[in-house]
């Protein structure tokens, strides 16, 4: 009895993969993927506006360590 209910699971199982792979498939048709021309225009987008963030990140600790090492030094005397 136990070696008929493994197998209808393994079926169910089965079943359930392929349907799955199937929807995937299905979805994946509705893709609408970029063009070259929008990956390079959207890569260098994300590239500037990382260096852009750098830069600020970059300022904002150059001041933060000056005011820093400047209140150590007024308490320092």
């Amino acid at each position: 009895m136990a070696e008929g209910k493994k197998e209808v699971w393994f079926k169910r199982a089965g079943g359930a993969i392929a349907r799955y792979f199937r929807e995937l498939r299905s979805e994946l048709k509705k893709v609408v993927w970029p063009t070259p021309q929008q990956v390079l225009k959207n890569t260098l987008i994300v590239i500037a506006c990382v260096l852009v963030v750098g830069v600020f990140i970059w300022l904002f600790d150059f001041v933060a360590r000056f005011g820093i090492n400047a209140l150590i030094d007024a308490v320092r005397g």
